[in-house]
């Protein structure tokens, strides 16, 4: 596993083809911190560098949607005071980073099934999607308690209540009225996805939404993951094509 040290400078970018809308799982926190012999919870804590990192590179280089999978619906498996920590860090950084991230123009939205969430925990993801509403600067959406399956089911569910109550008849049941019930609702399909840490695989990390995302799996801990990662990551897409099924041009 790679350490901090960040990859070669990559080629330049092409402003035109930056992608609008990049997710990442954060993964490697504990792995971060096993391999020096620290608890889990500094790799956590040194994980928010790098959400620190990763927001600010993709306002610079203009990306407008950054998708962050911060605790998934099987987190609740881990230890109860690993997961005491992590929702404790949802607010504190909520309640400490709110007023920099308005002024930064970053909008923040939390998905996820918020239902288990702490009363006050979810007061304070009201005022912060709240306070910059108005900002463009980047939206940042925070994947927290989600989980891929569980929001399809969710979406389905709806669809069915409605055909049930006589607001809509099965076959107005199609790809975008489904997309419509998903909590990214309104929102573009990532187009590329990152996962730190070594492993290869989406963990039921938006599984709708990355059908055609570009997938890049890095050899690297989020906790050392850089603007260099990032950047590297985009030139990566950039060199990829991208076909959807379709042919490329002779």
């Amino acid at each position: 596993m790679a350490s901090g040290n960040s990859p070669p400078s990559p080629a330049p970018l092409d402003p035109l083809r930056v992608p609008s809308h990049v997710a990442i799982i954060m993964d490697g926190n504990g792995r971060w911190a096993s391999s020096r012999g620290l608890p889990r919870s500094a790799g956590h804590r040194a994980g928010l560098g790098a959400v620190r990192r990763a927001i600010e590179g993709c306002r610079d280089l203009g990306i407008r949607i950054l998708t962050l999978y911060a605790f998934s619906t099987e987190n609740w498996r881990r230890p109860s005071h690993e997961v005491g920590l992590l929702m404790g860090l949802l607010h504190e950084r909520l309640v400490a980073e709110a007023e920099e991230l308005q002024r930064s123009g970053i909008r923040v939205r939390i998905v996820g099934d918020l239902g288990a969430i702490a009363p006050e925990t979810r007061a304070q993801i009201e005022r912060v999607e709240a306070m910059a509403v108005e900002s463009q600067a980047l939206l940042l959406n925070i994947a927290f308690n989600y989980g891929g399956r569980a929001e399809i089911a969710r979406a389905a569910r709806t669809l069915a209540e409605g055909v049930r109550d006589g607001r809509f008849g099965v076959e107005q049941i199609s790809e975008p009225a489904l997309a419509e019930c998903l909590y990214t609702a309104g929102l573009p399909d990532p187009e590329l996805l990152i996962r730190t840490g070594g492993e290869q695989r989406l963990s039921n990390f938006l599984l709708w939404q990355a059908a055609y995302a570009e997938l890049l799996f890095l050899d690297v801990y989020w906790p050392d993951f850089d603007r260099h990662h990032l950047v590297a990551a985009v030139n990566e897409y950039q060199r990829r094509q991208r076909r959807f099924g379709g042919a490329t041009s002779a």
